[in-house]
């Protein structure tokens, strides 16, 4: 097989020009060039031949740079995630939204925000603990489901998804709405969103991309023989179980990790796998990583769109990824006749 390096640094360069344009575009506007000379200096402790006010230097660095890397990371997370269900499950359609891993992360997320002070990072640390157990109990729940009926299929293991993403869902807001009244304004926090982004968060959740992302390259193999049949992988020693345990397990902590930060953010993990299957072929060696950067720069586009739309409101980004995803899932299940 001939990698596709050049597509894959091209997108990489058009992800990262997307990412320093996203930095400057706001209620304060900083150039491009402002926006390199601050990130040379902070990050290289470099000397530049231009100057930049000490207010555009603590917006860029303080606010909107976490929250660019935030998105940047959630939604390669979520891609990763997305795509390794989908090799996993032989299902196309399955995403961490539609599966219901994203909302049982919310409900752990809301349980772990009721109990713990969030002033260390341990408590951040076990926000993604709960947020991951809550995911895992969700889509280990929707797959025994789907497998109940007689095999994997495509509707059990979405509809089960659905109801049980519904029913966490359903429980995260009844407990907002019964606990302290400041807990209140996390409700728009459910549908999506990285207005609270800060560098621990930036921290936390690239530690775990960067952890995940090895093994779903490393298991790309698996995944490709998966699409053929179990049997096959087998008789090529591949202990299917096992593999089967480890990449529901790691698909479900990143996950968790990047929702437990941001709420409820869907379709992303549909969305850019499907897009590099339209544009070069179902190859897990390829799909992960180019569904990564796309998924990556996807949601930063987004997250623009979010906060610059209705200034100086900020929207759910939530709700912009499921305005995209919505159509692009129909379209799905019409082109290949779920």
């Amino acid at each position: 097989m001939n990698y596709p390096w050049k597509r894959l640094i091209l997108f990489l360069i058009i992800v990262l020009i997307v990412v320093i344009f996203s930095l400057g575009i706001g209620s304060v506007k900083i150039h491009p060039m402002d926006v390199l000379g601050i990130l040379i200096s902070k990050l290289f402790y470099l000397d530049v031949a231009w100057e930049w006010s000490d207010t555009m230097e603590i917006i860029l660095w303080e606010v909107r740079l976490p929250r660019v890397l935030l998105a940047l990371f959630v939604g390669a997370s979520l891609t990763v995630a997305g795509s390794i269900y989908q090799g996993l499950f032989r299902n196309p359609l399955a995403d961490p939204y539609l599966i219901g891993a994203a909302a049982g992360a919310v409900l752990g997320a809301t349980i772990a925000m009721l109990v713990l002070s969030l002033s260390s990072m341990v408590d951040l640390l076990s926000i993604s603990f709960f947020a991951f157990t809550g995911s895992l109990i969700t889509v280990l729940a929707a797959y025994l489901i789907a497998r109940s009926s007689g095999g994997i299929q495509t509707y059990p293991l979405i509809l089960s998804g659905i109801a049980l993403g519904s029913f966490a869902a359903a429980i995260s807001t009844l407990i907002m709405i019964r606990s302290d009244p400041d807990l209140r304004p996390i409700l728009s926090w459910t549908l999506g969103s990285f207005a609270g982004a800060r560098w621990t968060h930036v921290v936390i959740v690239s530690v775990v991309f960067c952890a995940v992302l090895p093994f779903g390259l490393v298991y790309a193999r698996i995944l490709n023989l998966f699409q053929l049949n179990e049997e096959h992988a087998k008789q090529l020693g591949v202990n299917v179980e096992r593999s089967k345990i480890l990449m529901i397990v790691v698909a479900t902590l990143v996950t968790a990790t990047a929702v437990s930060f941001t709420g409820l953010i869907g379709f992303v993990g549909l969305i850019a796998p499907h897009t590099v299957r339209l544009l070069w072929g179902p190859d897990y060696r390829v799909l992960i990583p180019m569904a990564t950067i796309i998924g990556g720069g996807f949601l930063v586009l987004a997250d623009l769109a979010a906060r610059t739309l209705f200034l100086p409101n900020d929207l759910p980004v939530g709700i912009l990824t499921a305005l995209c995803g919505v159509p692009f899932f129909l379209y799905l299940i019409r082109q290949r006749n779920f």
